[in-house]
């Protein structure tokens, strides 16, 4: 079985053929491919399924399921890119939830392809994101966290949850004592990915990134995308153009002024390996395939 690397700012995913897995991917196998020690190493794994169009799932490194990830997504796009096998121009990518539209733009001069998503239109209701207190929009709501310490949330759906926290400086201590707690909290029926941002500039930002099922990660496609449909949302930065800026790069989102949202960044594939189908039993640690 091949599996395949790809990275975009900083964020690298496996992708597999769904056609060619020899074994589920168990939340154990997913485990041990992502681990960057004793595995390939990953931020989660792509799976391809090409027997009718094209659809894709998302797996988070400890085997939950994702609704949405931008670069992923772009990863994804870089390589079908690389097989010959999406048109010119416009094409579409089914989700667990939804679906989405991609398309290359150009090339690099370190060869990444520049890639544009249609990510969908933002939410900001409690209840798209699985947020237990109330329904309706929730922008600046104020959330107790479970050791002490509050936090002033907003909740965005692209179809995957989000969790927004404005915040002057962004100071690690906070992030880390924080983010992990409101990715995990009670309030949140299926946790959520939560994002710290900082207004930067008249059409930038700067955001820092906790992931559901992952931790803390370089980049988020899908974060930037909520973190800038938020601050247009309470009036911090006009729609249009902006600039996210993330620690493994920067990416330029578009918020219409109905939230509709477009991602735009690089995405490259970086090797691929051939993984004997025997070591699916080694991937589980032992158990019997």
């Amino acid at each position: 079985m091949w599996i395949h690397k790809g990275v975009a700012l900083g964020n690298d995913y496996l992708v597999v053929d769904q056609a060619e897995l020899p074994w589920p991917l168990t939340p154990a196998r997913c485990a041990a491919l992502c681990d960057r020690h004793n595995g390939i190493g990953s931020d989660g794994i792509l799976i391809a399924d090409l027997r009718d169009g094209i659809a894709l799932r998302i797996l988070n490194p400890d085997g939950t399921e994702a609704e949405k990830s931008g670069n992923g997504l772009r990863i994804f796009t870089a390589w079908l890119h690389g097989r010959g096998l999406i048109p010119g121009d416009w094409f579409s990518i089914r989700l667990v939830k939804d679906s989405v539209r991609a398309r290359v733009e150009g090339t690099h001069a370190d060869g990444s392809l520049d890639i544009r998503v249609e990510m969908g239109r933002a939410s900001f209701r409690g209840e798209d994101v699985g947020f237990l207190p109330r329904a309706g929009e929730v922008l600046g709501g104020v959330l107790s966290l479970d050791s002490g310490g509050t936090a002033e949330i907003h909740t965005v759906s692209l179809s995957n949850p989000h969790c927004v926290v404005f915040v002057e400086r962004l100071e690690r201590p906070d992030f880390l004592a924080r983010a992990p707690r409101l990715c995990t909290h009670a309030a949140f029926a299926r946790g959520t990915n939560v994002q710290f941002a900082r207004i930067a500039g008249e059409a930038a930002l700067d955001v820092w990134i906790w992931e559901r099922g992952a931790g803390e990660t370089l980049a988020s496609g899908s974060s930037a995308c909520a973190a800038a449909a938020a601050a247009v949302r309470r009036g911090f930065l006009q729609p249009g153009a902006v600039e996210v800026r993330m620690p493994g790069g920067n990416a330029d989102i578009f918020v219409s002024e109905s939230f509709d949202i477009q991602l735009r960044g690089p995405a490259r594939m970086l090797f691929r390996a051939e993984l004997e189908p025997s070591r699916g039993r080694r991937l589980e640690g032992g158990a019997t395939d």
